[in-house]
C-alpha cells in the first residue's frame, strides 16, 4: 500500500495491478478454506501457480521500468528477493498463503517485550516463555485459557497427575 501511495498517479496503475493479482490469490484461498488438503493442493497447482507465475513475470518486467529508489521500486525488489517464500505454500495443501496466524500469536510478546527487559533472572524469563507458550498453544487448540490454566493448577496439586493429559492438544480431546 505504501508503494501505491508513493507511486503517484502515473505509477499507481502498476501497484493496482499487483495488488489486484494478490487479491485473486487470497480470494482463491478463501474458496479453498474448507476443502481437503488434496483439493487445496490440486487447485493451487491449477490456479495459484499460474497466477504466481504471471505475478513473477510482472515483477521482473516492472523491475526494469520502475526507478529502484521509489517505494514501488523497493517493493518490487523486495518481492523478487523473497520470491521463493510466496511460492512455497503451493507445494503443500496444509500450508497457508501467509503467516498472519503466527504474527497474531506473537503480537502480545512484541507489545510486552519492554516489560520483559526487567526479568530479574534467566529462570524467570524462561518461566515466562514457557507460560506464554502454553497459553498460545491453548488458544491454538480453541481452549478457554483461564479455565484451562485453572484446571491444570488444580490437577497439578494432586498426587500422581498425568502431565501428558494436561497438554493443550490432549486436553482438547477430553
Amino acid at each position: 500500500m505504501e508503494a501505491k501511495k508513493g507511486a503517484g498517479k502515473k505509477g499507481s496503475g502498476k501497484a493496482d495491478w499487483a495488488l489486484n493479482h494478490i487479491q485473486k490469490l487470497y480470494r482463491l484461498e478463501t474458496q479453498l478454506k474448507d476443502k481437503t488438503v488434496e483439493v487445496r493442493y490440486i487447485t493451487r497447482q491449477e490456479k495459484s501457480v499460474p497466477l504466481l507465475s504471471q505475478l513473477h513475470m510482472w515483477l521482473m518486467k516492472s523491475a526494469q521500468q520502475v526507478l529502484p529508489k521509489t517505494k514501488l521500486g523497493e517493493a518490487i525488489q523486495y518481492c523478487l528477493n523473497q520470491w521463493k517464500k510466496p511460492e512455497r505454500y503451493t507445494l503443500d495443501g496444509l500450508l497457508r498463503i501467509d503467516n498472519n496466524r503466527a504474527e497474531r500469536g506473537i503480537k502480545p510478546f512484541v507489545i510486552g517485550r519492554k516489560n520483559w527487559l526487567f526479568s530479574q533472572t534467566a529462570t524467570g524469563a524462561n518461566a515466562s516463555a514457557v507460560l506464554y507458550s502454553i497459553i498460545e498453544t491453548a488458544k491454538a487448540n480453541d481452549l478457554n485459557v483461564f479455565e484451562y490454566v485453572m484446571t491444570c493448577l488444580d490437577e497439578l496439586s494432586q498426587p500422581d497427575v498425568n502431565i501428558e493429559q494436561l497438554l493443550p492438544w490432549q486436553f482438547a480431546k477430553r
